[in-house]
């Protein structure tokens, strides 16, 4: 891609709450499809912010994941998260090979069994936080410990191993220059163990969901070891990160908006589709993620991407395009339609979002079943904020009831 001073410099680390970014939103209401620089990466890309652009980028083949292996493509961390054998830099149909093997690990039967091991979970941690004592802190004893213990109980990784996965794909996550040698050192950390693991469920498969990828078949294709790796360390970091930082906005958005607590507690069979429309409004993460690259001149909104430009969408903006909902800005528990894009879009929409809704759904309907009257125990304005990963998240949230 050729240079352009017009390109707009977007660090994308507003971290005020969960105010909506202001470069998004101005790129977004000016410039639809806008160059940008990111803080790291070679080269400038273009970004797509309307809903309908988006689900264009994100389903048109034109558009290919595939074609950024080997770029130094413009991104927010120093070194790339992504693996080149993952399935989330593949294209169809390559992807949709994969994605229909690892389907196999998300049955209805696999998610009614977790759910059930779930709520298990969040009862004890519960009872931990009930029997601590007023005020505790919600992020400690709820949104941090959740996910993680879900996910290795999935995966049956051991519980001791635990705590260092975790510290490794934080680092993953870590948006300054001076952690690049860390990041480095943490994902190959983690593909090492994951390695060791997943062939060990190859020769002896459990129950778990690691040996249901293994021995998933579809006709005669298998998952060969470098993507069972690789897949098995995607669901990891996607099974705990991001889950423990949506439980913590959406604690903290409950917490601050007694109208959302008072409706879920009066009618919890509204959590579900409540639960939809905070996932559409919360800003949950900074800037962007996996570019695409253009392989032919394609236009949108009247711009035209040449062929082998680099291209990002914003799925927080099309969640807010004004041309798509009805009063983007307000959280409307009564919203149905049209769908989010939290859990990305298309090919690449997450095989990991039933697992996760599930999680959010038992997690706060327990807890406003138990705790009816919970509430921070500081003013809102006083909640310190992550200011150093891609993700947005409370580092804690006192609570009393």
């Amino acid at each position: 891609m050729s240079t352009d001073s017009s390109a707009r410099n977007c660090p994308f680390d507003f971290a005020e709450a969960l105010e909506f970014d202001p470069t998004l939103r101005q790129l977004m209401n000016e410039a639809p499809v806008s160059r940008i620089r990111l803080p790291y990466g070679a080269e400038e890309a273009w970004l797509v912010t309307g809903y309908d652009d988006v689900r264009t980028v994100t389903t048109d083949r034109r558009f290919s994941r595939h074609a950024i292996i080997g770029r130094d493509f413009p991104r927010m961390t120093p070194e790339p998260i992504v693996q080149s054998e993952a399935i989330n830099v593949m294209d169809p149909p390559a992807s949709a090979r994969l994605r229909s093997l690892v389907s196999k690990g998300f049955t209805p039967d696999h998610i009614e069994r977790m759910r059930d091991r779930t709520q298990h979970v969040v009862n004890e941690l519960l009872d931990g936080m009930r029997d601590q004592g007023s005020p505790a802190d919600l992020m400690e004893h709820l949104a941090h410990p959740l996910p993680l213990i879900t996910i290795c109980e999935v995966l049956e990784i051991p519980e001791a191993d635990s705590a260092q996965l975790r510290a490794n794909a934080r680092t993953m996550m870590n948006v300054g220059l001076a952690n690049k040698p860390d990041a480095v050192r943490a994902k190959a950390d983690l593909r090492a163990y994951f390695a060791e693991l997943t062939a060990e469920r190859r020769r002896n498969p459990g129950d778990d969901l690691i040996s249901a990828l293994a021995t998933a078949r579809d006709g005669d294709e298998v998952l060969d070891e470098k993507e069972l790796t690789v897949m098995a360390m995607v669901l990891l970091i996607t099974g705990q990160d991001t889950t423990t930082y949506e439980l913590g906005n959406l604690s903290y958005t409950i917490l601050t908006r007694p109208d959302v607590r008072d409706a879920l507690r009066e009618r919890p069979e509204t959590l579900p589709q409540v639960l939809q429309e905070l996932l559409r409004f919360i800003p949950f993460r900074k800037g962007v993620g996996i570019p695409r690259v253009a392989l032919e001149d394609v236009e949108l909104s009247g711009v035209t991407i040449r062929a082998g430009d680099i291209v990002h969408v914003s799925y927080l903006t099309a969640n807010r395009d004004g041309r798509k909902f009805d009063r983007p800005d307000e959280l409307d528990l009564e919203r149905t339609t049209p769908s989010h894009m939290t859990f990305g879009w298309g090919a690449h929409h997450c095989l990991g979002a039933p697992l996760a809704i599930t999680e959010l759904e038992v997690a706060f309907g327990t807890l406003l079943e138990r705790f009816p009257r919970i509430a921070l125990a500081k003013p809102a304005a006083e909640v310190a904020w992550n200011t150093t990963s891609i993700w947005r998240y409370p580092l804690a949230l006192p609570v009393t009831w």
